[in-house]
C-alpha cells in the first residue's frame, strides 16, 4: 500500500460537531471496519473500528500495549527517553507485569471501596457547588467545577496536596496534548515523576490515610514494589483520576442543556442518573483516538488478518456508535441500554477506575441539575471551545451563567 494514499488519522476537522467524533466524510474514507491509515507520525496503522471487532482486539494476547516496542503506533513524535521514567506505568504493560501492578490496585478500586467513599464525593460536589454559587454567574463550569471535582477527589485518594493543584493540572495537560513538543513532555514528566518522588518520600516518613501511603508502608517497605514503580503508578493514575472525568462532565453538561427534558427529569428524579451516565459515557467516549496495540503473531480480527509486527489502533468512539450494537448511535438516547460500551476499554487493560469515574458523574450531574435550576449556556453553543489535539478530548472552557 502507498501510505501517502491513506487517510490521516487523527480525523481532525476544525468546523466539527464536538458530539460528532468521526464526520461523515471522515467515515467515508474507510475502506472496512478493519483499515488502514496514515500517521502523523510517518507509517501507518490498521484502524479497527466494529463494536464485536474491537473487543476481540483488546481482549486478545495478540497485541501489546508497549510503547517502546518497534513499530508500536504513536500519534506524536516522542523524544528519547529512559525507560526508567516509564516504571510503573501499567497501563503500557503485557503479561505478568502488567498483572503485577494493578492487582496492587484492584481492592482500592472496587465497587464496595468506592462506596465507602460516597460521602467524601458528596461534600466535594456540594463544596464545589457553594463556591460557584458564592462567586455567582457568569462563570466559566470547567474551571469551577468539572476540573475541581474529580480533582479533589483524586487527590484525596492519593494523598496528593490540592494546594498543589495547578502545578500537575498544567503538566498533566502537556503530557495530553499530542501537539506539545517533545522537549515540554519530557521535562512536564520529569517534573512530575519529581514532585511525586518527595511526596513518596514524605508518606514514608509519615504515613496517612491514603493510597501512597499504603502502597508505601504495605508494598515499597516489604520489597514488593519499588519506589520509582509507585511514583509510575501515582501518575497515572493522578492524570487519569482527574482529566477523564472533568472532560466528561464538561462535555456531559454541554450536551445536556442542548436537551433541556433530560436535564428536567434528572432534576426530578437522580435514579435516572445510573442510565444516563451510562449513554453519556457511550455517546461522547472521550479517548478518541483510541488505544493503541502492536500485533505480536499472526492473528485476525474480525475475519482480516493482521500480521505479526503491525500496528492497529482500537477506535473506541466509533464503537461506541456501532447500529448492530447500538440501535441509531448516533443519536442521544438516555433511556436505552448502553452498558455494552466501550468508553473504558474491555479486556485485562480496561480503565481501573472506572467505579470512581462513574459515581463521580452521577453525583456530579444530579446535583448540578437540582442545585442549578437555571442553568444556561452563555455563550455559542455552535462553537465550543474544545481540546482538539489532547488525548483526552474536552472542553477547554464552558461559559454559564443561572
Amino acid at each position: 500500500m502507498r501510505t501517502e494514499d491513506l487517510p490521516l488519522f487523527p480525523f481532525r476537522s476544525p468546523d466539527d460537531d464536538p458530539f460528532t467524533p468521526v464526520t461523515a466524510a471522515d467515515r467515508a474514507r474507510l475502506d472496512g471496519p478493519v483499515t488502514a491509515v496514515r500517521l502523523p507520525t510517518g507509517g501507518w496503522t490498521w484502524l479497527v473500528t466494529r463494536h464485536a471487532d474491537v473487543k476481540e482486539m483488546l481482549r486478545s494476547d495478540a497485541f501489546s500495549a508497549d510503547l517502546d516496542a518497534p513499530g508500536f503506533p504513536v500519534l506524536r513524535k516522542m523524544s528519547p527517553s529512559s525507560p526508567q521514567n516509564r516504571r510503573g506505568s501499567f497501563i503500557r504493560m503485557d503479561g505478568q507485569a502488567h498483572l503485577r501492578l494493578r492487582r496492587m490496585l484492584t481492592a482500592e478500586f472496587m465497587i464496595r471501596n468506592i462506596a465507602r467513599i460516597a460521602p467524601l464525593i458528596d461534600d466535594v460536589v456540594d463544596g464545589a457547588l457553594d463556591a460557584l454559587q458564592a462567586a455567582g454567574p457568569p462563570a466559566d463550569l470547567v474551571a469551577g467545577f468539572a476540573l475541581p471535582v474529580p480533582s479533589l477527589v483524586i487527590c484525596h485518594l492519593l494523598g496528593v496536596p490540592y494546594a498543589d493543584h495547578e502545578f500537575f493540572q498544567v503538566r498533566s495537560g502537556i503530557l495530553l496534548d499530542r501537539d506539545a513538543p517533545p522537549p515540554q513532555v519530557r521535562a512536564a514528566a520529569t517534573e512530575l515523576r519529581a514532585y511525586l518522588g518527595e511526596l513518596v518520600e514524605t508518606r514514608r516518613a509519615r504515613p496517612g490515610d491514603d493510597l501512597i501511603s499504603r502502597l508505601t508502608t504495605e508494598r515499597v517497605a516489604t520489597g514488593e514494589l519499588e519506589a520509582d514503580e509507585l511514583v509510575g503508578m501515582a501518575l497515572l493514575l493522578l492524570i487519569a483520576g482527574h482529566e477523564t472525568t472533568a472532560n466528561m462532565i464538561g462535555l456531559s453538561v454541554l450536551l445536556l442543556l442542548q436537551h433541556p427534558g433530560h436535564l428536567a427529569a434528572l432534576r426530578a428524579d437522580e435514579d435516572l442518573a445510573d442510565g444516563l451516565v451510562e449513554e453519556l459515557l457511550r455517546y461522547l467516549t472521550i479517548v478518541r483516538t483510541g488505544l493503541p496495540r502492536l500485533a505480536t503473531r499472526d492473528v485476525e480480527i474480525g475475519g482480516h488478518p493482521i500480521r505479526a509486527g503491525e500496528p492497529a489502533i482500537a477506535l473506541l468512539s466509533l464503537a461506541n456508535r456501532d447500529d448492530e450494537v447500538f440501535a441509531g448511535g448516533a443519536g442521544f438516547d438516555p433511556y436505552r441500554q448502553a452498558h455494552q460500551h466501550l468508553a473504558f476499554g474491555f479486556g485485562v487493560h480496561q480503565c481501573i477506575g472506572q467505579p470512581l469515574a462513574r459515581a463521580e458523574l452521577r453525583v456530579a450531574l444530579a446535583r448540578l441539575a437540582r442545585r442549578l435550576p437555571g442553568l444556561a449556556l452563555a455563550a455559542d453553543p455552535a462553537k465550543p471551545a474544545t481540546r482538539d489535539s489532547s488525548i483526552v478530548y474536552g472542553l477547554a472552557e464552558l461559559p454559564v451563567t443561572w
